[in-house]
């Protein structure tokens, strides 16, 4: 364990950028989002929740694939570079770090997504134990704990099928004046050492206080007795039948404000775009609440805004668990608790279900 003054982080951070990019919590324009790190960033530790979830850095909003050229019968078709050059994303919460864990599970299996993978070997993830647990957090319901940001599976045996990248690489305390620091990987390891001048020995009693004082704060929380009771990978057809959808659905505006907030949609559609040098393809992030999602020449499966709707709380907790050991496809941040304009969230879902069974959360 070490520990750093946090009126030494510029000189950190500084440090850190010595070859490589960093990225972390980023004031711009009143709102906090992770952006590249330079002399004159605003940098915001003290934010809980950015408004859009870290998976930028992995997934990000738009990329471009290829790009094709014609030159008379000549066709040139070159694939954009992987990433090559290391990255580090400081100030990553437990629930973002989970929600890490999720995109692996779906761009790491086999056909393995090459250009999230490059930037997964070449990504390090520092976590930051949540020092203000919010009103709308329920990641406890899930198994997180804010207090030891490390990530579920962050001793995975190496061969793992998540390549043992799952979770994070150092975690860190916000205590006092100082930083705690503590590597948890090899690449953790690496990179402590490569900032090794600016830390300093420290115990681990100061870490553990604040451990204990953080999770009081999240028993006291508002969604904290949040029971996931009868979701999981065995209700597909007990869920999926339930008259409750009629009823939950009907203020949704399909305005898809949950599913770009969110730290575990991956949903993307692929877009040609003409230039004056040929065709690029890209990919972009897309929301299976759009009435447009997987449309093509033949229509659309989901017609209704209550099957997309349904859709979509199936999938976080029914259908992913079911094909991934019973991890849920929600992290509990609460960005789309937060959000929503019509007050809608996978909470409200959670809580109508236990309703409607006499279970607790009425």
């Amino acid at each position: 364990m070490y520990k750093i003054e946090k009126q030494n982080l510029t000189a950190l951070f500084r440090k850190i950028a010595e070859g490589r990019d960093l990225y972390l919590p980023v004031e711009s324009a009143g709102q906090v989002n992770f952006a590249a790190w330079d002399e004159e960033a605003k940098v915001s530790l003290d934010t809980t929740k950015t408004v859009k979830s870290p998976k930028d850095a992995f997934f990000p909003q738009s990329e471009t694939l290829y790009t094709c050229k014609k030159e008379g019968k000549k066709l040139e078709v070159t694939q954009e570079a992987l990433r090559e050059k290391g990255f580090v994303v400081f100030g990553m919460k437990a629930c973002d770090v989970r929600g890490v864990e999720v995109l692996d599970r779906v761009f790491l299996s086999e056909p393995v997504d090459s250009y999230y993978q490059a930037r997964r070997e070449h990504g390090v993830l520092v976590a930051l134990a949540c020092k203000e647990p919010e009103e709308s957090c329920f990641c406890t319901a899930f198994g997180i704990d804010a207090a030891n940001p490390v990530g579920a599976d962050a001793e995975k045996p190496a061969g793992d099928h998540t390549m043992n990248q799952t979770g994070a690489d150092v975690a860190v305390w916000d205590i006092a004046d100082w930083l705690y620091w503590k590597p948890l990987t090899e690449k953790g390891e690496a990179l402590t050492e490569s900032v090794r001048g600016l830390l300093t020995e420290a115990g681990e009693e100061e870490v553990l206080a604040e451990q204990s004082r953080i999770r009081a704060v999240l028993k006291r929380l508002p969604y904290a007795d949040l029971s996931l009771e009868g979701w999981g990978g065995d209700a597909t057809k007990e869920k999926f039948d339930s008259p409750l959808w009629e009823t939950l659905y009907r203020p949704c505006l399909g305005c898809g404000t949950c599913t770009f907030v969110c730290p575990t949609c991956q949903c993307y559609d692929i877009k040609d775009y003409r230039t004056k040098d040929g065709i690029q393809r890209y990919r972009c992030w897309d929301s299976c609440m759009y009435s447009d999602f997987t449309l093509m020449s033949a229509g659309n499966n989901r017609t209704t805004q209550l099957q997309r709707f349904r859709q979509r709380f199936m999938h976080k907790l029914v259908y992913y668990p079911a094909n991934n050991d019973g991890l849920f496809s929600c992290t509990g941040c609460g960005r789309c608790v937060e959000k929503c304009p019509s007050s809608l969230n996978i909470v409200k879902v959670i809580k109508a279900f236990a309703k409607e069974g006499g279970a607790r959360n009425e």
